[in-house]
């Protein structure tokens, strides 16, 4: 791993200048220490020119690993660039989820030729795994697992290990499977360990099996693992028979990946699958247009309640100037309330049942909130606008009205920050959407109706 930019840089200062001398033997051992994840970030910096001669200079079990943590481009590229011999030497070295994953990623062109150079097996599980949906723990799982009968000894079960287990991408986990695939019980390699060779798998293992289905959200999946402090989650079909499991370093990519999608909805965007810095300009342009234009024409609310109570801006003034104050703390309030409340769904920490009993909580929340920043708004308005500033129109009967204006405002956007999000999740859409940008329209708007009421009663 890299800590600093420096030491990055000075990693790829020694490989242009190995490259340069046509040292690759040394090259070579520079790469053999270093984990796969820092290899293909050094492959990624070092650039298109060079990547091709540094990947072909990895032993073949390092460069797969390699070739997994490489972004999608520079997969393809490499892919384009190999020869049909070394195309299947990568795919005889991946694991079956990850070349599930490049295979996702892929156009149909390189598809067609990476499941032409697969073995048969491979080529069927991908198309298996391809089946399910998108979202569906089946779509990340991986049908390559250890699986031991119940009447196997422990010195039997060590000689399936042996056999098979360099194979696998995990052997940590095993489970008990009957002739059908139902799955009877898990345990670990620690309690084989632990046990006698004579023992029986049926007396050791745990039969109360947390397993997820196939159609399951893969983010449900990705949760249970975090919950249970699992290494890899079962994935059982419809009749209960183990057909795959989803292991932890999966899991992470999905939390991250969904992670990032909610980020990217909270900030009124659609999702986006690419980095940064690999998006293109008109595909970012399209990702962020939509909702731009949707808040954009929803905003003309507050323009029209500006110009229904203009009689009431005209005869005092100084209202305008807290308009601006006034929208951003109810929008900041309302979007307090929707990060956590998303936040606690993600988690399961709490779903619609709960709905009342959030309210409850933000209700007294905000007023303990409102009140305090009413309080300190009325201070500063006394002091600093009508003493130090010197102005005059900044009466008490003023200060009375936009400090219950905070009040109220601040009520309402937490009440409505808390439960948007519920609703959301409640009809089939994501909460993330019902985040700061749509909150703060609908807070804006209210706010203003909001103010110029009580500016009706006490000042008109």
């Amino acid at each position: 791993m890299f800590d600093h930019q420096e030491e990055l840089d000075q990693y790829l200062k020694n490989i242009e200048a190995l490259i340069k001398n046509k040292q690759y033997a040394r090259l070579r051992d520079l790469f053999l220490p270093m984990e796969p994840a820092d290899i293909a970030l050094l492959l990624e910096e070092a650039g298109e020119e060079e990547m091709p001669l540094l990947y072909r200079l990895l032993p073949k079990e390092l460069a797969a690993e390699v070739f997994v943590e490489l972004e999608s481009d520079s997969q393809e590229m490499l892919i384009n660039g190999f020869s049909n011999t070394e195309l299947k030497e990568v795919l005889d070295e991946l694991y079956l989820d990850d070349a599930v994953d490049i295979v996702e990623e892929m156009p149909a062109s390189v598809v067609i030729r990476i499941l032409d150079k697969a073995t048969p097996e491979m080529r069927k599980s991908i198309n298996e795994i391809l089946q399910y949906p998108e979202d569906s723990a089946g779509s990340i799982m991986n049908m390559e697992f250890l699986s031991l009968k119940k009447d196997m000894t422990v010195e039997d079960a060590f000689k399936r290990i042996r056999r098979i287990g360099g194979e696998l991408e995990t052997i940590n986990i095993l489970y008990v499977t009957d002739p059908t695939r139902h799955l009877l019980g898990v345990l670990s390699v620690r309690d084989l360990l632990l046990a006698e060779e004579d023992d029986l798998i049926q007396d050791i293992m745990d039969p109360n099996v947390v397993s997820v289905n196939t159609m399951d959200d893969k983010e449900d999946a990705a949760q249970a693992l975090s919950k249970y402090d699992f290494l890899a989650m079962p994935v059982v079909d419809k009749e209960q028979r183990l057909v795959g499991i989803v292991t932890v370093d999966d899991a992470m990519d999905v939390i991250e990946e969904e992670t990032t999608e909610d980020f990217e909805k909270m900030a009124a965007m659609l999702p986006s699958d690419k980095p940064y810095l690999k998006s293109g300009i008109f595909a970012t342009w399209r990702a962020r247009l939509p909702w731009l234009m949707v808040l954009m024409l929803s905003a003309t609310f507050t323009g029209m309640i500006l110009n229904h109570y203009e009689s009431a801006l005209a005869a005092c003034l100084v209202l305008n100037s807290y308009i601006p104050m006034l929208s951003g703390t109810g929008g900041n309030s309302g979007t307090q309330a929707s990060v956590a409340v998303i936040r606690a769904l993600s988690l399961d920490e709490v779903d619609f049942s709960d709905i009342f009993q959030v309210l409850w909580k933000e209700l007294r929340v905000s007023l303990l909130c409102g009140v305090c920043l009413a309080g300190a708004n009325f201070v500063k308005m006394q002091l600093v606008d009508r003493l130090l500033l010197g102005n005059a129109a900044v009466t008490p009967t003023v200060c009375l009205v936009v400090c219950l204006t905070i009040l109220f405002v601040v009520v309402f956007a937490k009440c409505v920050g808390c439960s948007l999000p519920i609703l959301a999740e409640k009809i089939g859409l994501d909460p993330a959407v019902m985040a700061s940008p749509f909150i703060s329209t609908i807070v804006d708007a209210t706010s203003l109706l909001i103010y110029f009421r009580f500016a009706s009663w006490f000042l008109l």
